[in-house]
C-alpha cells in the first residue's frame, strides 16, 4: 500500500525530485486522497538558469539590490511578477518617496536622473515623481548594468542543503513551472515571500492582536491647474491642506475611507490622491488583496466624480489611472541576524555596519476604523534618526539569504518607519552589494567584512 503522503509532502517531493534528478517510487492512490485535495504529481522542472546572485521583487529595494550587485560584478537574475520594474513606484502609483534626502548612492543617482528630467518635484526631504519616468529609468539603469530581467514571474518554492544554505529557487510564469541557482539570494518582495518559501521565521501584524495596518491604492488624476488648488495641495506633514481636502470632499457628499486624503503634485496638472484605507485585510491572502484592490478602485472612482461634481476649481478633474497593485503597508517581518526596534528609534541608536539612517518617525495608520481612520496613538512617540544595520538585512534561519525593503528584521512600530522607499533603495544597494561579495568570495553574506562593502552610509558614525 503506497505511504499516505500529505499534499504538501507529495508537492514537496516532486520539486525536490525535478531539482535532484531523482523521483519518489510511489505515489498517493485514489483512496487516500481527501475529496477536497489534489495530489501533485512528480515531475520534472528545467533548471533555467545559474547565476551569483537572484533577487526576488524588483521594486525600489529589488531594483537597486540587483543594480547593486550587478556593478559589483556579479552575474545577476531578478525576477518580477508584474510587467515593469519599481513595485508599488510605478505598479502602484505611489508617486511619493519618504526619508530619500539624505540618502547617497543609488537613490541619489536616481534622484538626479528623474531632475533632469523634469519627473521630479522635491518637498523637503521627500520628492514627488512622475510613475512613467520611473518606470523607464529603472529598467534602463538595470539593462544597462547587464542584469537579466525577467517579469510577469512569481517565485513560488525555495530549496535549500543540509546546511540550511539556499540553492535553488522555482518559479510559476507563463513559461511554466522553471528552477533557477544561485549562490546568494534577495528577498525583495515586500511580504517576505521568498524567505517564508525557504523556511524562515517571521512575525506580522500587531504584537498583541496581530492586526495589520491597511492598504491604500493611490490613484493619478488630472485636469486642474496646480494655482487653483493650492490650498488643497499637500504632502508630508501638511495637517492644514489634508484638512481641506477632506472638508471638500464632505462637501461633495462623500467621506474618504482615510481621513487624511492627500494630493500630490506631481508636474503641471497631473497630481497622485491617496484617499483610501482598507482595513482588515492581509497581504499574504490572495482574497483579502482582492477584495481590498477591487473595493478601492470603486471608492477611488467615487471620490474624484464627486470632486468633479462641485464644479470649480474641480470641474476638469479626471481619473488618469489606479495602481494595478495596491499599496501594502506591511506584510511579514522576516527574522534576521539583528531586529530593528522602536528602542532603537528612541535612542537614536547607531550601528558599525550602518547601511542607511532613517530620519522619518513611526507611521502607523490605524489598524481598528472603529476608532480612528487616521492614525495611531503611537505616532506621538519622540524618536530620533536610528541606523538599520546590515545583520538586519540577513536571514537568522536560512543561509545565504539577505532581505531588503519592509521585510527585513524588525517589530511592528520600526517597521512603520523604516518601511518607506527611501529607506528601501539604501537597503537593497547594501544587500546587493554583500550578496554579490559573498558569491564572488564563496562565503555567507554574515561572513563578508563590512569594509568589503565599500558603503558610505551618508548618516552615521556610532556613539
Amino acid at each position: 500500500m503506497p505511504t499516505p503522503y500529505t499534499r504538501r509532502e507529495a508537492l514537496k517531493m516532486g520539486i525536490s525530485a525535478a531539482v535532484t534528478g531523482t523521483l519518489p517510487t510511489t505515489l498517493l492512490a485514489a483512496g487516500d486522497i481527501a475529496p477536497s485535495q489534489l495530489p501533485e504529481p512528480a515531475r520534472h522542472i528545467p533548471v533555467c538558469g545559474t547565476y551569483d546572485v537572484i533577487v526576488a521583487g524588483g521594486g525600489p529595494a529589488g531594483f537597486a539590490a540587483a543594480l547593486a550587485a550587478a556593478r559589483a560584478g556579479a552575474k545577476v537574475k531578478l525576477i518580477e511578477r508584474a510587467g515593469c520594474l519599481g513595485g508599488v513606484w510605478t505598479s502602484g502609483c505611489l508617486s511619493w518617496v519618504i526619508d530619500s534626502a539624505n540618502k547617497t548612492g543609488i537613490m541619489s543617482e536616481l534622484r538626479m536622473i528623474l531632475q533632469k528630467e523634469g519627473a521630479l518635484r522635491q518637498q523637503g526631504g521627500s520628492f514627488a515623481y512622475d510613475p512613467e519616468s520611473m518606470k523607464a529609468i529603472l529598467e534602463e539603469l538595470c539593462l544597462s548594468a547587464k542584469v537579466d530581467i525577467r517579469l510577469h514571474t512569481e517565485v513560488c518554492a525555495a530549496y535549500a542543503n543540509n546546511a540550511r544554505k539556499l540553492e535553488t529557487i522555482v518559479t510559476e510564469s507563463k513559461s511554466g513551472r522553471e528552477a533557477w541557482r544561485a549562490a546568494t539570494f534577495v528577498d525583495a518582495t515586500g511580504d517576505g515571500d521568498l524567505a517564508a518559501l525557504a523556511g524562515c521565521r517571521f512575525d506580522m501584524g500587531h504584537p498583541e492582536t496581530g492586526a495589520v495596518q491597511p492598504m491604500s491604492l493611490v490613484a493619478l488624476v488630472y485636469g486642474v491647474l496646480p494655482e487653483t488648488i493650492r490650498p488643497f495641495i499637500g504632502a508630508g506633514g501638511n495637517k492644514e491642506a489634508k484638512a481641506r481636502l477632506l472638508a471638500e470632499f464632505q462637501r461633495a457628499g462623500v467621506t474618504p475611507s482615510y481621513a487624511a486624503p492627500t494630493l500630490f503634485h506631481i508636474r503641471e496638472d497631473l497630481y497622485a490622491l491617496m484617499a483610501n484605507h482598507e482595513y482588515n485585510a492581509l497581504a499574504t491572502n490572495a482574497d483579502d488583496v482582492t477584495r481590498a484592490t477591487l473595493h478601492a478602485r470603486q471608492e477611488v472612482r467615487k471620490l474624484v466624480r464627486a470632486l468633479a461634481g462641485l464644479g470649480e476649481p474641480w470641474k476638469g478633474l479626471r481619473l488618469v489611472a489606479t495602481g494595478s497593485q495596491i499599496g501594502i503597508r506591511e506584510g511579514r517581518r522576516i527574522h534576521g541576524l539583528y531586529t530593528v526596534t522602536s528602542e532603537d528609534m528612541i535612542a537614536g541608536r547607531r550601528h558599525q555596519d550602518a547601511v542607511c539612517t532613517t530620519t522619518f518617525g513611526i507611521d502607523v495608520h490605524s489598524i481598528d476604523p472603529k476608532k480612528s481612520r487616521d492614525y495611531e496613538r503611537e505616532n506621538r512617540i519622540k524618536t530620533q534618526a536610528y541606523d538599520i544595520p546590515l545583520r538586519s538585512l540577513i536571514a537568522k534561519d536560512v543561509n545565504g539569504l539577505l532581505m531588503a525593503g519592509r521585510c527585513i528584521s524588525g517589530d511592528f512600530l520600526a517597521h512603520s518607519s523604516y518601511r518607506v522607499t527611501g529607506n528601501a533603495v539604501a537597503m537593497g544597494e547594501a544587500a546587493g552589494r554583500c550578496a554579490a561579495f559573498a558569491a564572488r568570495q564563496g562565503v555567507l553574506p554574515q561572513d563578508v567584512p563590512w569594509n568589503a562593502l565599500r558603503l558610505v552610509p551618508e548618516q552615521s558614525k556610532p556613539s
